[in-house]
């Protein structure tokens, strides 16, 4: 018989030894007579609970623990709407030993036969009789629906968060009940909430400050005092004190008074405070890395928050490579109230690639702002406006040091819509990159647009086929000189594998490769993992760098390569051929998705 009934089996454990008396854990049989999956899960959790308490226990314990298992599957039961169920719990013995046949006839599911919403304080004057009106017809469980315990918390928890996110600061649920009837599988439910007080916001208190000044909490928290309580607003405020990097956490609420005598006024002024943890004073450390294009290199960095006394981070730093050399000096402005971040600094920058080399001293400033249109999806966007001038000496291998000073303004706008930042596999990203410049000395004005796109395809549980591309143009005056990064260079990791870094460009002088004025690139991999890991890519890249792209020669590098992930993002160390070299190069790069 027990082979033709629906069964759900929800744990065998035999303890079985030579000369046990103690009870054993039963064999539990439940025939579930047509319970769904959620209703079946939670009879199970119950009675699992009951079945390791009959471990171990004497004969007169065993017999409660079986009233219990009865007990625990009406209790599961009653959490998914069903009051009046038939539950019969048998008990029989097998070679295993103790066994509990469980037969369930749940009956109905108890729907929600009346809603009352009382509301008291001051929400249940005129003046919010329409706010009452609509969070009745929010109500989470309205009549007709099925009683179930989860939904009923979750209809009060909202009707409550309701109330006490505008006006509101101290409602509370002061009754809440459900009528059950078995007999006709109905509840009536009533709840009561009491607004308390109209709340406004009173005077700032600020707990926590050591070093950062007072002024940078007022930057963010401006209101009027007697301005109506809104908890998204101190949310606000929360979220952008946090952002400032000046604080490890960062809380503001309002003062409630003590003691229920508040509740019997119509409205209370509450102060707003601010409790703050501050961030380290300041921090020093330092890298070591090797990169195929530059080979070994190391970098210090010195950051201190709060500088003569004003809230500024500063950042200053060294970083020495074969190939580049680099100091700077930037301070961080707090964010602005649109969550953008400014900056401005000073650098000092030498680079010696593919025989050009060049000195750069420069001031410039920076406002970055990343953002979404929609919180719940995944694509997200970043914008970042410059402004640099820069006075740059510049030694051409074959030609006289010259001096090129020039002020160039650019932005570049990012959108990201991919699965992983650091690991993507499906998704895409776009983006476009303007810029505009003049040189001091002789006023020429220059300027370039540039297009950057990948995307990736998700191929089976682990592999991923991608395609990049980018193109790039200057625009200025025939034969006019402009900033070195102004113009193109391509050649490398993550351009053209299998040719030099920035070796494909304008040749000047004795074999100096220089920025020109066109750029194209295109590369296609496809990426296949052994597991979660280790995996290896081919691909073939191809593009070139040229005074315009009717002058342009097909530069291609194609290969196979490495694949390890790692918390920073997959490591891909390619071994590329260059065709038009003839030459085999070893390169290495990150696949971050920037």
């Amino acid at each position: 018989m027990r082979l033709k009934k629906v069964c759900f089996l929800t744990t065998v454990i035999l303890l079985a030894g030579i000369g046990q008396v103690s009870a054993q854990k039963p064999e539990v049989i439940i025939d579930p007579s047509g319970l769904g999956p959620e209703a079946l899960d939670a009879v199970n959790k119950g009675i699992s609970a009951v079945v390791r308490m009959a471990d171990d226990q004497d004969s007169g314990e065993a017999d409660r623990i079986r009233r219990k298992g009865r007990e625990a599957v009406m209790s599961a039961l009653a959490t998914r709407g069903y009051f009046a169920p038939d539950v019969t719990l048998e008990i029989g013995e097998d070679i295993g030993g103790e066994t509990w046949d469980i037969s369930v006839d749940p009956g109905r599911v108890s729907k929600v036969k009346s809603v009352t919403n009382n509301f008291t304080g001051s929400i249940a004057t005129p003046r919010f009789n329409d706010r009452v009106t609509q969070l009745r017809k929010d109500w989470g469980l309205p009549v007709d629906k099925d009683f179930l315990n989860e939904q009923w918390s979750n209809a009060k928890s909202a009707m409550l968060e309701g109330v006490a996110a505008h006006d509101f600061y101290l409602a509370r649920m002061t009754h809440s009940q459900a009528v059950v009837n078995p007999e006709t599988a109905t509840v009536e439910t009533e709840t009561t909430v009491d607004s308390g007080p109209a709340v406004t916001l009173g005077h700032t208190e600020v707990v926590g400050l050591r070093r950062v000044p007072d002024s940078l909490i007022r930057r963010y928290i401006k209101y009027t005092p007697g301005q109506r309580f809104s908890q998204d607003q101190l949310d606000t405020w929360q979220q952008q004190i946090q952002s400032t990097n000046f604080f490890r956490g960062a809380f503001v609420t309002l003062k409630k008074p003590p003691g229920d005598e508040v509740y019997a006024q119509d409205a209370v002024e509450l102060p707003v405070a601010v409790r703050v943890s501050e961030a380290p004073a300041r921090s020093l450390s330092g890298s070591l890395g090797i990169d195929d294009a530059v080979g070994p290199g190391a970098e210090i960095l010195y950051k201190q928050n709060v500088v003569f006394g004003q809230p500024l981070i500063m950042e200053t730093g060294a970083a020495v490579n074969s190939k580049i050399q680099r100091a700077f000096l930037d301070y961080h402005l707090p964010p602005n109230l649109d969550g953008s971040k400014d900056s401005v600094g000073v650098m000092f920058r030498h680079s010696d690639i593919q025989k050009e080399d060049v000195m750069r001293y420069a001031l410039g400033w920076k406002r970055r702002l990343e953002f979404k249109l929609d919180e719940s999806s995944r694509v997200d966007y970043e914008s970042n406006w410059g402004v640099l001038a820069a006075y740059d000496s510049v030694k051409r291998e074959g030609e006289d040091r010259y001096r090129l000073p020039s002020l160039v303004a650019t932005w570049d706008f990012l959108r990201r819509d991919v699965d992983s930042k650091y690991d993507p596999r499906e998704g895409n990203l776009i983006a476009l990159g303007l810029g505009a410049g003049v040189t001091l000395d002789k006023g020429e004005p220059f300027s370039r647009v540039g297009l950057r796109a990948q995307q990736w395809w998700p191929v089976g549980r682990r592999d991923v086929f991608t395609m990049r591309g980018e193109v790039g143009q200057v625009f200025g005056s025939s034969g006019m000189r402009i900033p070195d990064d102004f113009g193109y260079r391509t050649g490398g990791a993550r351009s053209i594998r299998g040719y030099k870094y920035n070796a494909i460009g304008k040749t000047v002088g004795d074999d100096a490769v220089v920025g020109d004025r066109s750029l194209a690139v295109v590369s296609v991999e496809y990426m296949r993992y052994f597991d979660d890991r280790f995996g290896m890519g081919v691909f073939i890249d191809a593009g070139d760098a040229a005074e315009s792209f009717g002058d342009m020669k097909l530069n291609v590098g194609y290969g196979v390569g490495a694949r390890i992930k790692t918390p920073a993002g997959p490591l891909f160390l390619d071994l590329a051929y260059g065709q038009r070299d003839r030459s085999i190069r070893l390169h290495f790069s990150l696949g971050v998705a920037f």
